[in-house]
């Protein structure tokens, strides 16, 4: 070996990591790269610290800590008071409310009746009080359910954001505050329209939904109601027209509300939720196609009921036609693009189709019926002949000579 190779062992020997024994095996039968290797990797070793001779080990400490397994926890007060426009928001789903206020407003507008700023302004905010109630409500009987569904599993109760108490305190007030509103702002059979679906929506269709199928019905008659609250608020009464506005919002809901649970079948099945997307899919697609077609015919008879004039019927065509046409796409082909194509034309579909009763209705007022009446009357008695009209003569003196006259005659 070489002077260089035996100052690399003396120092591999000085810090304790090569055995006497295992030098010398090296040096005798192993080249002298081999040795080399060894003494580098002897010499980086050396730069680390020394191995320690006493292991410590570290004792974790378990405390007892108890598990809350409660289903609602206390909210701090602080974030209740920062958020509370926004759980309130949540609370009565603002974008159903804002749709179910707009049909309301939709029906007060198209009833023949004078237009009255004040009693519209109550109408409309009392109608999305009572709304907002009925949600409320609804969100605090299903939040076992809303939290097995994707779409509903971030609202405020599931969360924990709101306990109860608050959901239903915030249900009593806007109850009571919006039927006051429509019962002495508005009349009263308003109030009792709006006091029938929000009980109709929370005790009755809220638990059918996981009895039956027919949930879908009843609520699309919970959906007909609000522009049924409009007109009478306006005109003060239940009317031909008034059903026109209420079939079109029953059948509009079947294409609306069965294109948007297709695509959430997991959800609802997994939730326990009846609705015919679930059970029944070939139901499904069938009714929200013969829906289309019930809304075509009713707009085609809305000015036979006296609600909007024949171009209505005539621009509403092609608006609904493109409706019924997807709806036929959607039983045809049965997927999810199909389904959410039809969902989001009928979010444009009920606005222009309100939109077009608006600009094409008939009467502005309850006195036009009667003043064109009174025209027509005219214009038809001025046609006939004179030998054929019937003059009405006054009373007074001019009757009493001609009896005179008659009885003079008579004497002769």
């Amino acid at each position: 070996m070489s002077y260089l190779q035996l100052t690399k062992c003396s120092l591999c020997l000085k810090h304790g990591f090569l055995d006497k024994k295992v030098l010398l095996k090296f040096c005798l039968n192993s080249p002298i790269q081999h040795i080399s290797r060894i003494s580098t990797s002897c010499y980086l070793n050396s730069n680390l610290p020394p191995p320690l001779t006493t292991q410590t080990t570290i004792k974790k400490t378990k405390k007892n800590v108890p598990q809350d397994t409660r289903v609602w926890r206390e909210t701090p007060t602080h974030d209740i008071k920062n958020n509370l426009g926004q759980y309130c928001m949540m609370l009565s789903k603002f974008r159903l409310t804002s749709l179910v206020v707009m049909t309301s407003m939709a029906g007060y507008a198209l009833a023949p009746a004078p237009f009255d700023l004040t009693t519209f302004t109550l109408c409309a905010l009392g109608t999305g009080l009572v709304s907002s109630a009925a949600n409320s409500i609804n969100q605090y009987h299903e939040v076992p359910f809303d939290a097995q569904m994707s779409r509903t599993k971030n609202r405020v109760l599931v969360k924990g954001l709101l306990e109860p108490v608050h959901a239903i305190g915030f249900a009593a007030a806007t109850s009571m505050t919006g039927l006051g509103l429509l019962y002495f702002g508005v009349n009263p059979l308003t109030a009792a329209l709006g006091a029938g679906n929000l009980v109709l929506y929370t005790s009755i269709y809220t638990p059918l939904k996981r009895i039956s199928i027919l949930n879908t019905w009843l609520g699309s008659v919970v959906g007909a109601i609000p522009p049924m609250m409009g007109w009478a608020g306006c005109s003060g009464h239940l009317d031909a027209g008034a059903l026109v506005l209420a079939v079109l919002l029953y059948s509009w809901q079947f294409p609306h509300f069965n294109a948007l649970s297709w695509n959430l079948r997991p959800d609802y099945s997994r939730a326990g939720y009846r609705m015919m997307a679930v059970t029944d899919p070939a139901l499904c697609r069938r009714v929200a196609l013969r829906h289309t077609g019930v809304i075509t015919a009713t707009c085609l008879a809305s000015s036979y009921f006296e609600v909007t004039n024949m171009w209505f019927a005539l621009e509403s065509i092609p608006l609904n036609i493109y409706f019924m046409y997807l709806a036929w796409n959607f039983y045809k082909n049965s997927d999810s693009g199909s389904s959410r194509k039809l969902f989001r034309f009928s979010l444009i579909h009920l606005p222009a189709l309100m939109l077009l009763m608006l600009v094409n209705k008939k009467y502005w007022s309850s006195s036009e019926p009667q003043e064109n009446s009174e025209i027509i009357r005219t214009h038809d008695v001025n046609k006939l002949p004179e030998t054929k009209r019937i003059t009405v003569l006054p009373r007074g003196p001019y009757v009493s000579a001609q009896d005179s006259d008659i009885e003079q005659s008579a004497n002769q």
